[in-house]
C-alpha cells in the first residue's frame, strides 16, 4: 500500500501532471484582519514564487502561477513593508498546497489542504525599514530532548531578549535533533526573543524515512512553511535554502551538500527581479567549501557562482559544522565576481552539543571543538555592505578573544611556551599584534593547530580521579582563528603586561590584557 501511494504521489508531483493556475493579490491590509477589502489596493511589481517560477505583480497587484498537487506558495516581502507574523513571531507569507496532504511518515507534515481557493492573496503592511538594520543569526541550536531546549532557552534565548536593535532572526538550521516533535516547542522558546524569526533546515530538521528529497522537509514546511524562499529589508536581499541532498543522489544512503534542479531555478528565477546593486545574503544550512567528494556538490556550488557573479556585494552564511570560520572564495574555486565570495560559517547556539562542565548556572560551557565559546552572531546591514560581530553568551560585546599564556616563566631561561590568540570571528589574513609592558607592537603569527586553551580544558575530563558534572567535550581540532607569538622570559623578575590587538576584515579593532610574572628559576 505504501508502494502505491509513493507511485502515485510521484505522479502527482510531475510536472504538468494535474496542473492548475494559482491566482490572487498582494495588497496594502490597512486594517491588518487579513482579509483583502474592496478599499484594499494591490501592490504592484511584488515578486511571487511558486518555488521554482517567480512573477510580478500586475498594476492591481494580481498575480497568476501554475501549480501542481504539493506546492508553497509565497510572496517575497519588498522592502518597506512588513508580513503579518502569528502569535509565535513566525512571519506569515506562504500558503501551503497540498490538497492530499504529505506522505504518511514518522512524523506528520502538512496535512490536507483540499482544492486550491479561487484566490491566494498575501497582505502586506507598509512599513519603515531602515537601511541599517541589525539581524540576529544562531547557528544549530539542535536539542535531542527537552531537557537541551531548556539549556537553549536559559542560555542563548534568554540573553537574545536583550538585543533592543535587531529586526529579526534567522536560525540556520539543525532547529532541533532528529526527534520532529521538538519542533512546535522550539518555536514556543524562539518566540520569546520578541522578534519575526525565520528558519532553514538542518539535516536533523529532515524526515529521514522520506525516500524522495522533495519530501524529507515535510514536517518542516508544517511547522515553519517553505524550506526555500527570499525576502527584501532596506536595500538587502535575502535567500534562504535547502542545500541537504536526501537521500544522497549517489547511493541512497545519507545525505550530500547541494541543490536539487529546482532550487537552483528558483534561485535563478528570483535574481532576475533583484537589482545587481543590492546586498545579496543567502542562508543555508551545509557550508560550501570544499573538504571532499561527500562534503558539497561541486557542480552545484559553480552554478550558483554563476548566477551571483554579477552581484558585488554578496554573503553567504552557514552553520553544521559546530566550529566558526570565514571562507573566501576565488577564481581557483569557480568564483568569477568583482571581489572575493564571503561564506561566514557560523559558530553554534548550542556549541559542542551542550557539552562540558557546568556553568555557575548550572548550564553547559560547551566551547566548540576549535576553542570558540558558544554564542551568537550580529549581522549590521548598512545600505549594501554588512559587517559581523559575534556575542559571546554571557559576556560582554567587545569579548572577541581569549588569550592563552603560561602564568609564570623563568627569568632567562628560553622557552617553548607562547602567546597564543584565538581570535573568534578571524581569518588567517586578518593582523593580529601583541605588545609587552607597552612597547613596540609585533606581528603574530597565524598557526594551524588545536586551541590550547581548549585541549586544556578536554584534558581535565581526561585526567580527573572523579567524574565530573556534565559530559566529556568533543575532541580538540585545529583553528582557522588561532595566532601565536614568543613570550619574553628576559624582561626582569616581577608582573608583565600584555596587550592584544586584532584588525579584522572590516577594520574594527579588536583589544584584549592580560599579565604573566618573571621569576627565578627553581634550583634542581
Amino acid at each position: 500500500m505504501r508502494k502505491l501511494l509513493s507511485i502515485c504521489l510521484v505522479l502527482l508531483a510531475l510536472p504538468g501532471f494535474s496542473q492548475q493556475v494559482a491566482t490572487g493579490y498582494v495588497y496594502e491590509d490597512f486594517n491588518q484582519n487579513g482579509k483583502r477589502e474592496r478599499r484594499e489596493k494591490g501592490i504592484p511589481n511584488v515578486s511571487v514564487s511558486n518555488g521554482t517560477e517567480v512573477v510580478l505583480t500586475d498594476e492591481r497587484g494580481r498575480y497568476s502561477l501554475e501549480v501542481g498537487e504539493d506546492n508553497i506558495l509565497f510572496v517575497i516581502k519588498p522592502s518597506g513593508y512588513s508580513v503579518p507574523v502569528n502569535e509565535a513571531n513566525q512571519p506569515q507569507f506562504f500558503y501551503l498546497h497540498k490538497p492530499a496532504g504529505s506522505p504518511s511518515m514518522k512524523y506528520e507534515g502538512v496535512a490536507p489542504t483540499g482544492p486550491l481557493p479561487k484566490s491566494v492573496d498575501f497582505p502586506l503592511y507598509p512599513a519603515s525599514e531602515s537601511t541599517d538594520f541589525t539581524a540576529l543569526i544562531f547557528g544549530d541550536s539542535q536539542p535531542y530532548t527537552t531537557k537541551e531546549l531548556a539549556f537553549f532557552r536559559q542560555s542563548v534565548v534568554e540573553e537574545a531578549k536583550n538585543e533592543k536593535q535587531a529586526v529579526f532572526g534567522l536560525t540556520l538550521g539543525d532547529l532541533v535533533g532528529d526527534d520532529l516533535t521538538l519542533h512546535q516547542p522550539y518555536v514556543q522558546v524562539i518566540k520569546e526573543i520578541g522578534l519575526p524569526w525565520y528558519n532553514l533546515m538542518g539535516n536533523h530538521d529532515m524526515n529521514l524515512d522520506a525516500d524522495r528529497d522533495e519530501w524529507s522537509d515535510e514536517s518542516f514546511e508544517a511547522s515553519f512553511g517553505p524550506a526555500n524562499y527570499a525576502f527584501n529589508y532596506g536595500a538587502a536581499h535575502f535567500i534562504v535554502l535547502d542545500d541537504i541532498l536526501y537521500p544522497d543522489p549517489r547511493d541512497g544512503q545519507g545525505y550530500w551538500g547541494g541543490f536539487r534542479a529546482d532550487q537552483l531555478d528558483f534561485v535563478e528565477n528570483n535574481l532576475k527581479h533583484v537589482p545587481t546593486d543590492k546586498l545579496v545574503v543567502l542562508a543555508f544550512h551545509i557550508p560550501i567549501f570544499h573538504v571532499d567528494e561527500n562534503s558539497f556538490r561541486d557542480s552545484d556550488r559553480r552554478k550558483l557562482f554563476d548566477l551571483l557573479e554579477d552581484y558585488p556585494n554578496v554573503l553567504a552564511m552557514s552553520a553544521h559544522t559546530h566550529l566558526q570560520r570565514q571562507n573566501y572564495y576565488s577564481m581557483e574555486d569557480g568564483w568569477n565576481g568583482a571581489k572575493p565570495f564571503h561564506e561566514f560559517n557560523a559558530g553554534t547556539t548550542n556549541g559542542d552539543w551542550y557539552s562540558g562542565k557546568l556553568d555557575e548556572n548550572n548550564l553547559p560551557v560547551s566551547t566548540m571543538r576549535d576553542g570558540t565559546p558558544k554564542g551568537y552572531t550580529r549581522l549590521n546591514v548598512s545600505g549594501n555592505s554588512y559587517k559581523l560581530a559575534y556575542q559571546v553568551l554571557g559576556k560582554p560585546a567587545d569579548y572577541q578573544m581569549h588569550v592563552f599564556h603560561p602564568q609564570v616563566v623563568a627569568n632567562n631561561r628560553g622557552t617553548q611556551a607562547g602567546i597564543f590568540v584565538n581570535f573568534y570571528m578571524g581569518h588567517q589574513e586578518d593582523r593580529v599584534e601583541y605588545r609587552i609592558d607597552g612597547g613596540e607592537w609585533r606581528p603574530m603569527a597565524w598557526v594551524d593547530a588545536a586551541d590550547p586553551a581548549f585541549v586544556q580544558e578536554v584534558m581535565e575530563w581526561d585526567t580527573a580521579d572523579r567524574l565530573i558534572a556534565g559530559r566529556r567535550p568533543s575532541n580538540p581540532v585545529n583553528s582557522t582563528h588561532l595566532w601565536r607569538g614568543a613570550i619574553p622570559t628576559n624582561l626582569g623578575n616581577g608582573s608583565h603586561q600584555i596587550d592584544i590587538r586584532a584588525t579584522d576584515r572590516f577594520g574594527m579593532v579588536h583589544k584584549h590584557r592580560s599579565t604573566y610574572r618573571i621569576a627565578d628559576p627553581v634550583a634542581f
